[in-house]
């Protein structure tokens, strides 16, 4: 029966006191009405409808927070509980801890918390102990799933500079993700289908494996000092030398201790080591030296940190492998060409930037391709490189083909300027022609660094194992081959069009029919096709700053 004094019906003439007393009611109603709601409500829906605003910032781009996350979750399931299902929490603590061959740590995620929950006798028999353990493994659940999909830290905050696109989540697509690893009883399948979905992501996460069973077992053995062994040799040190290469793939792990206790340097623990000196961009020539027995002793803690790095990074970066690409790999010394596929169609070696020149990380679209390029010097090799020569001797000009002009771009004499104290706007240009420093071909690709593709006469350096010699562009081997890719049309710009065009000595510009996405990608580990993991030296020292933000821990849930 309905409470009259709840009644809405106020009349205007109502004397000042009864108007008081009903509005008294009406409100005493109204609190009486929200205590029935709350009666009929679980703990559960309580709490989560309790979870404050704000908080960890689940999607940046959606403005989506962890909390928010976790009450349209419970919403979704009409607030039924996820894990109360010892199995189904088994599952997800599993999953939790199996992040570590992600590259992450499961204690950011409460992985140890909830397992001691789920192993402590009586700590989940009330209603709100079960409650908080609700929702400490569901926002564990949605934080993990995140970090998966797109990676722990932010490559936007991490780098200012850096404009790969972040992944892109839809937050309807991830919450169904969410609801249906809860629904069929297996959170590591929404873990699974989270992950970069590339052979080589799956490549590192079986490599970061084997690393932590190394580690598990006390390490690599350590290779002592001594002279450089070579085949032929026999030494106490080649036994150690034989185990390490096994425990690497580099050698059959399934070697006898007979054999592995072989003092004899043979040949084919020379051709084991060579191999391994070829992958890790060491010089290959089968001895153990003092900079390869150096590779051989670095702590497997210290690779595993590596390819942490790598495997965040591959977070960022992966989902952007698609369609025709062109992929710069710094470190690697490398370009690859995509042409839709997983795995490079093509590859050609390449010259990056010096240590203290830098080849910047970006991404752009390759839309055009200069034959018998000129070349205008940029700012810093001009004031760092070339005009020093100049104060020098201004014969460097006429030896480098080098024209002097103004900023308005008139050309001006070399004899009426003071290289010592040269004038504003001084700009120096190289005219197309052999042996110029752009080479013949330069492709190029819209960026604020003015930093591009192109030949180059310094060829030799090509077969040099670490090739950090530019002062930020990319120095390409087969310039030509590329450009034939790249245009992509075989009726009017085969190789042999691409050859004509450079013979004629003439500037032209041809633009792409339809821009190529072009990274220019940081990767300090390689992975080949028998699982061999092979780490290339950080050659910008990039690998540290970014271990220490994955190292900074974050909160399983917004207290």
């Amino acid at each position: 029966m309905p409470n009259p004094a709840c009644s809405t019906r106020v009349c205007a003439g109502l004397p000042r006191h009864l108007l008081l007393l009903v509005l008294f009611a009406l409100t005493a109603c109204a609190a009486s009405a929200q205590n029935d709601g709350a009666e009929h409500r679980s703990p559960l829906q309580l709490q989560a409808e309790a979870l404050p605003a704000g908080g960890t910032l689940l999607l940046p781009d959606s403005g989506l927070t962890l909390n928010d996350a976790v009450k349209t979750f419970y919403q979704r399931r009409d607030y039924a509980p996820a894990w109360a299902d010892r199995d189904r929490a088994r599952a997800l603590q599993t999953a939790l801890q199996e992040l570590s061959l992600d590259g992450l740590d499961p204690e950011d995620y409460r992985a140890g918390e909830i397992r001691r929950s789920l192993d402590t006798e009586g700590a989940l028999d009330t209603e709100a102990q079960r409650t908080a353990f609700e929702l400490l493994a569901t926002h564990s659940y949605l934080l993990a799933l995140t970090h998966l999909a797109g990676g722990k830290v932010d490559p936007r905050r991490f780098d200012p500079d850096h404009n790969f696109d972040a992944r892109r989540i839809d937050p309807q697509q991830s919450l169904d993700l969410a609801l249906a690893g809860v629904e069929d009883g297996h959170p590591e399948t929404a873990f699974e289908r989270a992950r970069p979905q590339h052979p080589l992501y799956a490549g590192l996460r079986k490599a970061m494996a084997s690393l932590r069973d190394v580690a598990a077992q006390g390490g690599w053995p350590k290779i002592p000092e001594g002279p450089t062994l070579r085949p032929g040799a026999s030494d106490p040190r080649v036994p150690v030398l034989r185990r390490r290469l096994a425990a690497s793939g580099y050698l059959p792990k399934d070697l006898d201790d007979a054999a592995l206790d072989n003092p004899g340097f043979d040949g084919e623990l020379s051709a084991a080591l060579s191999r391994y000196q070829d992958e890790q961009y060491l010089g290959a020539d089968g001895n153990l030296g003092p900079a390869t027995r150096a590779a051989l002793n670095v702590p497997v803690q210290a690779r595993i940190d590596q390819l942490r790095v790598n495997l965040e990074r591959a977070r960022w970066l992966l989902h952007e492998v698609q369609g025709d690409l062109v992929v710069v790999d710094i470190a690697g010394y490398k370009l690859h060409y995509f042409q839709g596929g997983e795995m490079p169609a093509w590859s050609t070696r390449v010259q990056v930037g010096k240590p203290y020149r830098m080849t910047p990380v970006f991404k752009s679209a390759i839309n055009e391709i200069v034959f018998n390029p000129a070349w205008v010097v940029p700012p810093t090799i001009y004031r760092e490189d070339i005009l020093p020569k100049l104060r020098h001797s201004r014969a460097y000009l006429a030896a480098n083909r080098l024209h002097v002009y103004d900023a308005q771009w008139h050309e001006l004499k070399p004899d009426g300027i003071d290289f010592n104290n040269p004038p504003p706007g001084l700009r120096l240009r190289q005219e197309a022609g052999p042996g110029g420093a752009l080479g013949r071909i330069k492709i190029n690709f819209p960026n604020p660094y003015a930093v591009y593709l192109h030949e180059t006469p310094h060829a030799a350096l090509f077969d040099r194992r670490s090739r950090a010699f530019s002062s930020g562009c990319i120095r390409v081997e087969q310039p030509y081959d590329l450009a034939v890719r790249l245009l992509n049309d075989p009726e009017n710009w085969d190789r042999a069009a691409v050859d004509a065009a450079v013979a004629t000595n003439t500037t032209r510009v041809v633009k792409l029919a339809t821009p190529v996405p072009v990274l220019l990608a940081y990767w300090t580990v390689d992975l080949h096709e028998d699982g061999r993991i092979a780490f290339k030296p950080d050659v910008y020292g990039l690998d540290e700053a970014l271990l220490k933000a994955l190292e900074v821990p974050v909160a399983g849930r917004d207290e």
